[in-house]
């Protein structure tokens, strides 16, 4: 006996979509760890232990099956996110509030999977760096180039996240330093030029060392994505193009003040969040058109944190702006179904 209609069987389920998105972080996750020590890879682990245990809390104070939430995939993304934008020294608590804080509240406190209207990777960044700036700005240089010599071995990189302390033979500023974009941001405001903060760090035309080459990485997998169909070309191509119209208008005004927009694109987290955040199709807009103009808005508002507001990256705030736009960009956006008024 034949199988009822529909016979056409969908291509992408969430638990392959979610699969498929590890998968292209990886290239991210390895190029980090080669460049910054194996700090992500305690952070990642701590991540996905307390993204699926407040996940499991959340489903039984719900009265939902803990099974199908539980592997389909979308705890370990909002895990594998909050991670990668953390110091890999960062201490255990953090990563595990945070990742609490993203399923418990951004998540399951506004219906769970599919309901809530901001991305919950970015609403546990957000919170955490606005309650622990400290402990957020402890983000090490390139191994290749880390400050005195020194380098951290996995167990004392391991004890550092698990103790808060780092070992007695070293300090904190002999094994962290400035992130590309804070070191712009600090030495601006100290009246120096780009061309003189870049030749006492090192900075170069790209993102930085080490935090360049994680971006080409983060690059890769995305178009590895977009390849497999997984996403759409319409965000990342719309934020990526919103940050670096602002970048290049800016730096041709005066080059000395205003860092071009390939250092911009190939800085902090913006190829991450143009392939991996900005497209979480739950809380970005709908339609192709309302795409565009969501992730043109992620762009523009990244670069106006970063030129003008209190933070030196910008990627979640402006995320989580736009996420609150997501509702008018698709009323105005979204085509009306013919036959009903708007």
């Amino acid at each position: 006996m034949s199988a009822a209609a529909p016979h056409t069987v969908a291509r992408n389920s969430v638990q392959r979509v979610m699969l498929l998105v590890l998968l292209a972080l990886a290239p991210a996750v390895l190029v980090q760890v080669v460049f910054f020590g194996p700090g992500l890879l305690v952070q990642l682990l701590l991540a996905c232990v307390a993204a699926l245990g407040a996940e499991a809390v959340a489903l039984r104070m719900r009265g939902k099956p803990l099974a199908p939430y539980l592997t389909d995939g979308t705890a370990l993304i909002t895990a594998a996110l909050l991670s990668l934008c953390l110091p890999p020294l960062a201490p255990w608590w953090l990563v595990v509030s945070g990742c609490a804080f993203a399923i418990g509240f951004a998540k399951h406190a506004y219906g769970g999977l599919g309901a809530n209207p901001f991305n919950p990777a970015m609403v546990g960044y957000a919170v955490l760096l606005v309650s622990f700036p400290a402990q957020l700005g402890h983000w090490l240089p390139p191994q290749l180039e880390t400050l005195a010599g020194v380098h951290l071995t996995f167990t004392e990189t391991l004890s550092t996240i698990l103790r808060g302390e780092l070992p007695a033979r070293v300090t904190w500023d002999a094994v962290t330093s400035a992130t590309p974009l804070d070191a712009i941001r600090t030495g601006l405001r100290t009246g120096l030029t780009l061309e003189e903060i870049g030749s006492s760090r090192n900075l170069g035309t790209l993102g930085g060392p080490g935090h360049d080459w994680i971006n080409l990485a983060v690059l890769a997998g995305g178009a590895w994505l977009l390849a497999a169909r997984v996403i759409s070309w319409h965000i990342p191509v719309a934020m990526l193009a919103g940050l670096s119209v602002p970048a290049g208008l800016m730096t041709a005004i005066d080059p000395g003040t205003y860092p071009g927009p390939v250092f911009h694109v190939t800085a902090g987290a913006s190829m991450l969040g143009a392939f991996f955040i900005a497209t979480d199709p739950i809380s970005a807009a709908t339609s192709n058109l309302g795409r565009l103009v969501y992730g043109a808005g992620i762009g523009v508002f990244t670069y106006v944190i970063r030129t003008w507001g209190g933070y030196p990256d910008g990627v979640a705030f402006a995320v989580l702006l736009m996420n609150l736009a997501v509702p008018w960009i698709d009323r105005h956006t979204v085509p009306r179904v013919y036959g009903h008024a708007k």
